[in-house]
């Protein structure tokens, strides 16, 4: 990004510390006040005869007229949010659904329910509603108000319901593209540059994300040799009576130099990690979004080719094309629009993140 090399040239009207030069970068548009908070937090083991699970609270403070109280505090697990991305993903197939954290986010781990899982498993969810609560479409959807409000009672009894009329529709989509071979035939290009964006980006994040953990791993390997080579020259010490003071002093020097490495991991682990890891799941994201978009327009293509080779049904098979052009107007206008707003979104997280980590890593030095 060529921008980004301009502002990083040591001009004295520009400033030169990491943390100033995010204020270079401003959403064009300001968001609106917002009339929406979500709350996760208060994790609750449950363990009964056929399983264990975790629940957690949602609550939600609110301003909207459409809502009936202005505070809502429900208990929602796992499986239910899994429900609500489900939901949202059938009623707006081309829009960015933010992502879930995986089931299981620690490879190999024994322990399932360990705290350091529920809490990095909390604070995915915590961002995973706010998305929603902030997304222009999203947040007015009735299902995410259902989610927000409903007791647990409730929401079973919502959830038995039979796939609506957009679910239909999804799996009508879903027939269809399966018979579709190929690459679709009038895709625009501007779908196509997205779908090449996302390819590379995809690579890109996923080489950051195992870099980082990298990082991190390596880290946590030199704090640890530290904490077993500080008390080391303590003990030296004892027995050098001549140096006993120089070797207390590398002693202590040591022991200032793994705290400052522990600040430096904690700062990886709260900051980076997290942020990379959901952009590698936006990337599966993406890439399913603009699937759907191509099956939408894959179901168009085949009207059309069935149009082209009938003489008789002329009328029906015009109007129904007539409706699908609509669908697919839609759904191309509905993928613009979150494109637009997810890079813009994704270039301010990623410049926040890794000006954070400059920022840390001169600390670090410093101390």
């Amino acid at each position: 990004d060529t921008s980004l090399a301009e502002v990083n040239s040591f001009s004295p009207s520009v400033p030169i510390s990491p943390s100033s030069m995010i204020n270079h970068y401003k959403f064009e548009d300001e968001p609106e006040l917002r009339d929406l908070f979500i709350t996760v937090d208060d994790p609750e083991s449950h363990i009964t005869a056929i399983e264990t699970f975790i629940t957690y609270r949602v609550v939600t403070k609110t301003s909207r007229s459409e809502f009936d109280s202005s505070e809502y505090e429900v208990r929602r697990r796992y499986q239910d949010f899994l429900w609500l991305k489900s939901k949202l993903e059938e009623a707006h197939p081309t829009l960015i659904i933010p992502p879930l954290p995986e089931k299981f986010i620690m490879k190999g781990m024994v322990e399932r329910f360990n705290d350091e899982f529920i809490e990095t498993r909390r604070k995915a969810l915590h961002k995973f509603l706010n998305r929603i609560a902030d997304h222009p479409t999203l947040t007015f959807n009735e299902d995410f108000k259902i989610f927000l409000t409903a007791q647990a009672w409730e929401l079973s009894s919502h959830k038995k319901q039979g796939p609506g009329l957009l679910s239909r529709m999804g799996q009508t989509v879903r027939a269809v593209a399966s018979s579709v071979r190929g690459a679709v035939k009038n895709r625009p290009e501007m779908f196509t540059e997205m779908n090449d964006y996302v390819e590379t980006f995809s690579q890109k994040i996923n080489i950051l994300d195992k870099i980082a953990h990298r990082i991190y791993k390596e880290e946590k390997e030199y704090c640890n040799e530290m904490k077993e080579y500080g008390p080391i020259h303590t003990l030296w010490s004892a027995s050098e009576e001549d140096i006993a003071d120089s070797l207390k002093g590398v002693a202590s020097c040591i022991d200032k130099c793994c705290k400052a490495t522990e600040k430096r991991m904690a700062g990886l682990s709260e900051n980076l990690l997290p942020i990379l890891h959901e952009y590698v799941l936006y990337s599966e994201i993406l890439m399913g979004v603009l699937k759907r978009r191509d099956q939408i327009q894959g179901e168009l293509d085949s009207r059309i080719d069935a149009l082209a080779n009938k003489k008789t049904e002329k009328d029906l098979f015009s109007e129904e094309i007539g409706k699908l052009e609509d669908k697919v107007e839609c759904a191309n206008n509905a993928l613009k629009a979150d494109w637009d707003r997810w890079k813009q979104n994704m270039q301010y997280d990623m410049r926040s993140t890794f000006t954070n980590v400059a920022e840390n890593n001169l600390h670090y030095y410093e101390e």
